[in-house]
Order: C-alpha cells, then sequence, then structure tokens
C-alpha cells in the first residue's frame, strides 16, 4: 500500500464521512431494505436490488475509509519546518511556458482534488516537483506527453 498522506483538515473530513456512512447511510439503507423486503416477493423487487447494491457500496466504502484513517500519517502543516524544497504538505507555485502560474498544495493520494488546488504526491506534476527547489525548471512526463514547469515560490 503506497504511503497515506492527509493533512488534518482532509483526515477530519474523512472520519465525518466514516461517522455519517456508520450512522446515518446505514440506518437508511436498513430501511430501505426493510420496506423493500414487505413488499412481497424478492425474486423480481427492483427496490430490493437497489438498496441491496447500495448496501454494498455503503459497506465498502466503510471499510476502505477505516484503512485509510488507520494507516494515514498526518501532515502538520503548522509544524513542518520550513523547507527550501518541496515536500508533502507544501505549498508551491509552478509555472508553464507563457501559462499564468498556478499554486497547489501537496497532499497524499486520499486528499488530492486539483480543482481545490491539492495535488497528489504520486500525480505526474507532484513526483516531478518532490525535493526539488525555487528557480529550478522540472520536466513533467504525463500519458498526455511532456512538458516543463519552473518552480516559483514554496511556501
Amino acid at each position: 500500500m503506497p504511503n497515506n498522506f492527509l493533512t488534518k483538515e482532509g483526515y477530519q473530513k474523512l472520519q465525518d464521512e466514516l461517522d455519517y456512512l456508520r450512522t446515518a447511510k446505514r440506518q437508511e439503507v436498513a430501511n430501505r431494505l426493510h420496506e423493500a423486503m414487505e413488499g412481497g416477493e424478492l425474486i423480481e423487487n427492483a427496490e430490493y436490488e437497489a438498496a441491496k447494491n447500495e448496501q454494498a457500496f455503503v459497506e465498502g466504502r466503510i471499510q476502505e475509509l477505516e484503512m485509510l484513517l488507520a494507516t494515514a500519517k498526518i501532515i502538520d502543516e503548522n509544524g513542518r519546518k520550513k523547507s527550501d524544497t518541496v515536500q508533502i504538505g507544501s505549498k508551491v507555485t509552478i509555472k508553464e511556458g507563457n501559462f499564468d502560474s498556478e499554486t497547489f498544495i501537496i497532499v497524499g493520494v486520499a486528499e488530492a482534488n486539483p480543482r481545490d488546488g491539492k495535488i497528489s504526491n504520486e500525480s505526474p506534476i507532484g513526483k516531478a516537483i518532490l525535493n526539488r527547489k525555487v528557480g529550478e525548471s522540472v520536466k513533467v512526463e504525463t500519458p498526455g506527453g511532456t512538458y516543463n514547469v519552473k518552480i516559483l515560490k514554496i511556501s
């Protein structure tokens, strides 16, 4: 299993999801199953099948979250010593060619969300810029091709 890095915020978000699934969502699915079983024949009952599928999804997600949280390594953004190289938890500003600069926070896979400015340490950009310094130009290899980015700022 790859290293499972989470910020405190990301850990709490996953913990909240797990709590919701264990309580409210499990009960909701159980009620749907109960109602579907009262409807008579289960062989051709589409609502029963849908509820069973949802129950399987919920239980699978609960197991996944339990494993993620049990093996998580918390990134302490406040206690992290100032580094002149890109690390997990670093806020990094990069620039590709003539495009506008972009700022990302390097996080673990479970917390990655590029739309929110969080990229995984295992993504092509994340891998390429880890342990690099301000001013370095780095080659990023992606399935869609190779391009270069320059690291402008690390905080």
